[in-house]
């Protein structure tokens, strides 16, 4: 009896969890799955089966969508994880006025995504931006960055690294600090200079760190939109649209139970692929 009472007792603690958990997450999960089975508004709903997703599929930019959302979350990703790591490095080594770079660096990650997409927005217009106009003071005629569809999504991604990487820095700082000074002592004694210290203790040790980066950058690149949205609004054509704007195109034009079966895709395309990368991972790190 006594074992029942302690067990229920410690249940009581998860309870409140448990409950916001289920609010928040279990029951918009249950009826996005729902409704993505019918046609609905705000007053009434219909039941049509999966005629939601056949037509979601038969969207004609669906492709160009998977293909830029797969792009984009692969460079976001890529360049948040090795500039995050060097700037880890540089503001955990011996400079005075590292605790206020720290800040500098995570600065953009406290900033409106909306604000940063419009004044960057701003920045890179081809003839008036700020951007174009530096470059024009040293001759270089400067390309449109947003309205070229060469470039368009990679100038996009590139604001989003400049704005997230103090995110990556951040946990970056603290997975190299909380490395045991041991290795870097022993590593002297050997007459090991800084890239042994770099290649052989800091990359290796950090890998926790680097998973979790990996992980949030890539689930935060493949779900990206608002940034999207407010530079080029999925354009030049086609260039910038991701799944997430496609959607929310359908959300504009009142296909609500199209755009709830495209959300429900988007939601398993995300889980199909950050799933099995955790996985993988995580096995990685307890090999090491």
């Amino acid at each position: 009896m006594t074992k029942v009472f302690k067990r229920i007792y410690t249940y009581n603690f998860l309870l409140p969890a448990a409950i916001v958990y289920t609010v928040i997450f279990i029951v918009p999960t249950v009826m996005s799955f729902f409704f993505s089975l019918t046609r609905w508004t705000l007053f009434k709903w219909d039941f049509i089966g999966l005629e939601n997703f056949k037509t979601f599929f038969q969207e004609p930019s669906l492709s160009i969508g998977f293909k830029n959302t797969l792009i984009y979350a692969a460079v976001t990703c890529g360049l948040k994880v090795v500039a995050g790591l060097l700037l880890g490095v540089f503001l955990t080594g011996k400079i005075r006025t590292k605790d206020y770079l720290r800040s500098v660096v995570f600065f953009p990650v406290l900033v409106s995504t909306i604000a940063v997409g419009i004044a960057f927005g701003m920045m890179m217009h081809p003839t008036t931006g700020l951007i174009n106009t530096t470059l024009a003071l040293f001759g270089i005629e400067g390309p449109d960055w947003l309205g070229d569809t060469r470039i368009a999504l990679l100038s996009v991604a590139a604001v989003d690294v400049w704005k997230g990487v103090g995110l990556a820095t951040v946990i970056y700082i603290a997975g190299i600090l909380a490395i045991p000074e041991e290795y870097s002592e022993a590593l002297q004694i050997d007459g090991g200079n800084a890239w042994n210290k770099f290649w052989n203790i800091t990359v290796p040790l950090s890998r926790p760190a680097a998973n979790a980066v990996i992980i949030l950058a890539f689930i935060g690149g493949l779900r990206s939109f608002d940034l999207i949205w407010a530079m080029t609004k999925g354009g030049p054509g086609f260039a910038t649209d991701v799944i997430a704007s496609i959607i929310y195109k359908q959300y504009q034009g009142g296909f609500y139970g199209l755009a709830t079966a495209g959300n429900v895709i988007l939601f398993l395309f995300v889980t199909a692929i950050v799933y099995p990368l955790s996985r993988y991972l995580t096995r990685k790190e307890v090999d090491l």
